[in-house]
């Protein structure tokens, strides 16, 4: 491994060097280049200078990918396909480990870049970077849903669903906003909110392997929360057309006590100071008898089996992902970290106010399912979960476990 000049100085370091966080990480004799492919993140080309300021040999090269995930997964999954050799560095979505690990196109993390990737990263962050038990990605930001709330007309936020579609009620027979805003359009957004509610009840959708259906009695009591919520006198009339916006624009219309959504939403409150100085935060709510347990996004890096300089992307991986960056990013971009230790800095503070809730629900998050086939899973849970209100809990489960079981016993790599 080359370069190691940029990484933290010891293993579970906590305090982050106080100089500014472009310094220290030149590029290249312009021999190598490392080729980074990354959604249009508005400042990662500067935690790209600032890794190639120390890299030993080579240069890192951004390539932005399409904003859509859809789009991103698309271009790298073809030209992986082809065997690119220029495809070195990738960053995947959180679902996209095992089915790009299963076809054998990204490469395992092993000795001192596994080690110097697992010390002080929040275990399930890394979770979504596994496959089979071994470390297929580095995790480079994380997100979790937290619920969020007004403030002005609730005084203790709500710890189970059953408790908020409660408090909910109790506003609007009052003549007070009480609906609860959540993403129900048939999309990944509603798979998240069902696999929230299924964990959190101490469910499970597919098998430990993912390769069994198993939509347990967990599952079902999801299913029954999601319906009873689905058709309650809080759920937004365009509940099954909602996406993570269209909730946040209905929260700040002053339409709604609740929402689930992204920590995003707190930096798009403050271009309405009025209803942003109300805006408050606690942790994703509790199935009934459950624990709270939200459901991860977030990105990993890869290293593809086909680069010609593998040793120098791990390398690059190891600063683009580091401590110093993270905290750059979050700061600047918006994006959680995935190293423990990141939240504890004063910047951090500032930025993300919430940020010990969000430490608190990573802690007892969940990730998806994980599954070589999981854009058919995903597809089978949007379809038949869309409109949430139309939900038979038994028979759902029984439509899911069929379904599911047939886009597991699908073969090859997912068009």
């Amino acid at each position: 491994m080359r370069g190691r000049g940029h990484r933290l100085a010891a293993a579970g370091a906590v305090a982050l060097v106080a100089t500014s966080v472009l310094a220290g990480c030149g590029s290249g004799d312009g021999g190598i280049v490392v080729n980074v492919y990354k959604y249009p993140q508005e400042n990662f080309q500067k935690i790209v200078d600032n890794c190639n300021a120390a890299a030993d040999g080579y240069e890192i090269v951004y390539h932005k990918l399409p904003r859509e995930a859809d789009g991103q997964r698309e271009q790298m999954v073809r030209r992986l396909a082809a065997e690119d050799p220029g495809m070195d560095v990738l960053s995947l979505d959180v679902t996209w480990t095992a089915e790009l690990a299963k076809a054998g196109w990204i490469r395992e993390y092993t000795g001192e870049a596994k080690a110097e990737v697992e010390d002080g990263t929040l275990e399930t962050p890394l979770e979504t970077a596994r496959y089979e038990g071994k470390l297929y990605g580095a995790p480079d930001n994380t997100n979790v849903q937290l619920l969020w709330y007004r403030g002005d007309l609730v005084q203790e936020p709500p710890a189970t669903w059953a408790e908020m579609i409660r408090l909910g009620s109790e506003l609007e027979s009052r003549g007070e906003p009480g609906l609860v805003e959540a993403t129900g359009k048939q999309y990944e957004g509603l798979v998240v909110l069902y696999n929230s509610l299924v964990n959190s009840a101490g469910g499970r959708i597919l098998d430990e392997n993912g390769t069994k259906a198993v939509v347990d009695e967990g599952a079902v009591k999801a299913l029954e929360v999601l319906k009873t919520f689905a058709t309650s006198d809080v759920v937004d009339p365009s509940f099954s057309n909602a996406a993570e916006d269209d909730a946040r624009l209905a929260m700040e219309a002053g339409d709604a006590a609740f929402m689930i959504n992204w920590p995003y939403v707190y930096a798009a409150a403050q271009e309405k100071p009025e209803f942003a100085k109300n805006l408050e935060w606690a942790p994703f709510p509790a199935v009934e008898g459950g624990e709270s347990t939200a459901t991860v996004g977030g990105l990993n890096y890869a290293v593809s089996t086909f680069t010609e300089h593998p040793d120098e992307s791990f390398d690059a991986v190891l600063c683009l992902r580091n401590a110093e960056n993270q905290k750059f990013q979050a700061v600047n971009d918006g994006v959680p970290p995935t190293i423990e230790a990141v939240y504890d800095e004063p910047e951090m503070a500032e930025a993300y106010p919430m940020k010990d809730a969000i430490l608190e629900t990573l802690k007892n998050a969940s990730a998806r399912p994980s599954s070589p086939a999981y854009q058919n899973v995903s597809t089978v849970i949007s379809t038949i979960l869309s409109p949430p209100a139309n939900i038979d809990p038994r028979a759902t489960a029984d439509r899911l476990r069929s379904e599911l079981q047939d886009a597991l016993d699908s073969k090859g790599v997912l068009p």
